[in-house]
C-alpha cells in the first residue's frame, strides 16, 4: 500500500445499517514498526506482496543477534534481536520456524503455536484469601515475562502461548 508493505494486525468487517459496508484495520508498517489504523471500503483491492518462506532452525544468541541455519541450503543466517521484536522471546535451542522473507529481509517468524520454556525467576506463592487463582510474575530462560500461578517454582519448564504470551500450563 503506498509503495510501502505492512502488514495486518487486526481486521473487523462493519456492515452498518445505514449505508455500504467497511472493513477497520490495524496495520504495522514493517520498514518504520509503526502501528496505525485506517478503514476501507469493503471492496478495495491491494497488491499482494510476494513473501518468500524459508525453514530456519535457532542455533544460538550472541548479544544482539541471533544466528539460524537454513535447513535447505545449510547456511547460517544471522539477525539482529530488535529485528525479530518479540518474537525472539520464544526461541530455544534447535526450535524449528519459518522465515518471511521480502526481497531477501527477514519480515517475521512463523513460529510454532506453543514453546516450552524454563523458569529462571520467580517470587514465591504466598497462598492468601483470594476469590480467584492468584498469579505471579516469572521471568523465562529467554527473558521473556509472564503471568504463572502460585505453585510454579523456579527450574521448572511451562509451556507459554506465542501467540498471547501467556502461561497454558506445565510441560
Amino acid at each position: 500500500m503506498d509503495g510501502e508493505l505492512y502488514l495486518i494486525l487486526e481486521y473487523q468487517h462493519v456492515k452498518p445499517g445505514k449505508g455500504a459496508a467497511f472493513v477497520r484495520t490495524k496495520l504495522r508498517s514493517l520498514k518504520t514498526g509503526a502501528v496505525t489504523s485506517r478503514t476501507f471500503d469493503a471492496g478495495e483491492k491491494f497488491q499482494e506482496a510476494f513473501i518468500e518462506k524459508r525453514s530456519l532452525q535457532f542455533q544460538y544468541r550472541a548479544g544482539d543477534t541471533v544466528h539460524f541455519m537454513d535447513l535447505e541450503s545449510y547456511e547460517e543466517q544471522v539477525f539482529r534481536t530488535d529485528e525479530l521484536k518479540e518474537e525472539a522471546h520464544y526461541l530455544t535451542e534447535n526450535l524449528e520456524v519459518k522465515g518471511e522473507f521480502y526481497e531477501g529481509r527477514l519480515v517475521g517468524l512463523e513460529l510454532p503455536t506453543t514453546v516450552v520454556l524454563k523458569v529462571t525467576q520467580s517470587d514465591p506463592g504466598l497462598k492468601g484469601d483470594t476469590s480467584k487463582a492468584a498469579m505471579k510474575p516469572a521471568i523465562l530462560e529467554t527473558g521473556l515475562k509472564v503471568q504463572v500461578p502460585l505453585f510454579i517454582e523456579p527450574g521448572e519448564s511451562i509451556k507459554v502461548d506465542t501467540r498471547t504470551g501467556e502461561y497454558i500450563g506445565r510441560a
